[in-house]
């Protein structure tokens, strides 16, 4: 029996919760695409909505993977290795459009939920993979416990973003309305 064995369910869950929420982002973004932003929103959206889609993309991939029939867990090792080392490298892209972008002043628990948990979730990812010669069960929790980081992450970020622009369009919405003629 695989080493991959088992994980079924969990991935069928995760990766069935991460295709339900990017379907629901695009529903949000497309919603929200009226919505008057300082700067057209394209700077924001790449620092803080597109990573959301990535992060979900990133754990529907290793529930594809992972629920693959594999003879052994090498060979998706390796995937899920490249997929923790490019998302580090993203996540590097990521905060330099937090720190760069002009619309929104990011605080500490923007630099939590949107650079430090998402590399410390691919981190585990790309350090697995290494791991799994060794302990292959650990391995496989470990790629376990990234995937649900990077689930309630973007989780956390799809509502934070959500509820940002909601009261900024409602805040706008009051100026416009009490602004003297």
């Amino acid at each position: 029996m695989p080493p991959t064995a088992g994980w079924e369910n969990f991935y069928v869950i995760a990766g069935s919760a991460a295709g339900a929420l990017i379907g629901l982002q695009f529903v949000v973004i497309t919603l929200l695409a009226g919505t008057p932003a300082a700067d057209g929103g394209q700077q924001g959206s790449r620092a803080f909505a597109t990573p959301t889609i990535v992060h979900l993309g990133a754990v529907l991939l290793l529930a594809a993977v992972l629920c693959a029939p594999w003879d052994g867990v090498l060979a998706p090792a390796w995937i899920w290795g490249l997929a923790g080392l490019a998302g580090l490298g993203y996540i590097a892209s990521v905060a330099w459009r937090m720190r760069t972008q002009i619309e929104y002043r990011p605080e500490f628990e923007d630099w939590l939920f949107h650079a430090a948990l998402p590399a410390a979730a691919y981190s585990a990812l790309a350090a697995s993979a290494f791991a799994v010669d060794a302990d292959p069960r650990g391995a496989l929790f470990a790629v376990a416990a990234a995937a649900l980081l990077l689930l309630f992450t973007a989780i956390h970020n799809a509502w934070d973003s959500v509820t940002y622009h909601v009261f900024a369009s409602r805040r706008r919405a009051h100026t416009a309305q009490h602004r003297p003629e």
